[in-house]
């Protein structure tokens, strides 16, 4: 899956995210990246929703990983904003969490790409036209 979506509002990105939930299954990994602003939150929140999260869900910057129960999956949601190496991640488990059978949904991956799994959804982030339009870019990553 390789795709381009322009959303035009903060409640349209939430809206592909959860419809992008749709194509989640226990052990996805996706890896959002993008400036501070662009969405990458409003979109893992569509995604939580649409994965059956009733809880507030909010950008784990100063906790490194939020847990979230969904309908059928436990959802891993990390921000790397404040990590600054691949070792700091393995020393809080990030590849526990990964083989742990759940969902992981990674804010700021680009920060540390090399502990991230060789099958995986990137995403990119950007601002577009104006001050409510975002550009997301889905590219599906398999191992080679």
């Amino acid at each position: 899956m390789n795709m381009k979506l322009i959303t035009h509002s903060e409640m349209e990105t939430i809206s592909a995210g959860r419809e992008f939930s749709l194509s989640i299954r226990c052990g996805t990994v996706v890896a959002l990246s993008g400036d501070l602003g662009t969405g990458k939150t409003r979109f893992i929140k569509g995604i939580c929703e649409g994965l059956g999260v009733a809880e507030h869900v909010a950008s784990p910057t100063f906790t490194i990983v939020n847990e979230y129960q969904g309908s059928n999956l436990k959802i891993f949601h990390f921000d790397f904003y404040r990590i600054n190496s691949a070792a700091e991640l393995r020393e809080i488990g990030f590849e526990e969490y990964v083989e742990g059978g759940g969902v992981c949904l990674v804010e700021w991956a680009d920060r540390v790409k090399e502990i991230l799994p060789a099958q995986r959804f990137d995403m990119t982030f950007s601002l577009g036209k104006d001050e409510n339009e975002r550009i997301i870019t889905i590219n599906e990553v398999k191992p080679e």
